[in-house]
């Protein structure tokens, strides 16, 4: 398994035990469809959120939040679609997408930032 993969796992699992401290319903980790992948599928109150999770071990190039690109974004609003659609919840659902941006340069220097509307 490479670095990278271990290190986004290791992201994921931080990201979680966030937003569940923070009172979010977690639903499904790494949903994946045709058209892409959700990290964290989550829900608060009646929303549905849709988490992408950005971790960084430095800002050497930049923020963790300035990598989720414009072709992301519209992957992760299709696989948001398929996962509504399957779950027969396209009616009505309040849909919220956010970022969990991580900077960690140690496990025990670790800097979340949640961003709410982030797209």
């Amino acid at each position: 398994m490479k670095y990278n993969r271990i290190d986004g796992s290791i992201g994921e699992s931080l990201a979680v035990d966030y937003l569940q401290g923070k009172g979010y319903v977690i639903l499904q980790t790494n949903y994946f469809c045709p058209m892409g992948e959700i990290d964290i599928v989550a829900k608060q109150g009646d929303t549905y959120v849709f988490v992408e999770v950005k971790k960084r071990s430095s800002l050497r190039f930049g923020l963790p939040q300035e990598a989720i690109t414009p072709y992301k974004i519209r992957h992760i609003r299709l696989s948001a679609m398929h996962y509504l659609k399957k779950h027969r919840l396209l009616d009505n659902t309040p849909v919220r997408f956010d970022c969990v941006a991580i900077v960690s340069t140690d496990y025990q220097d670790v800097e979340i930032n949640h961003i709410e509307n982030i797209f």
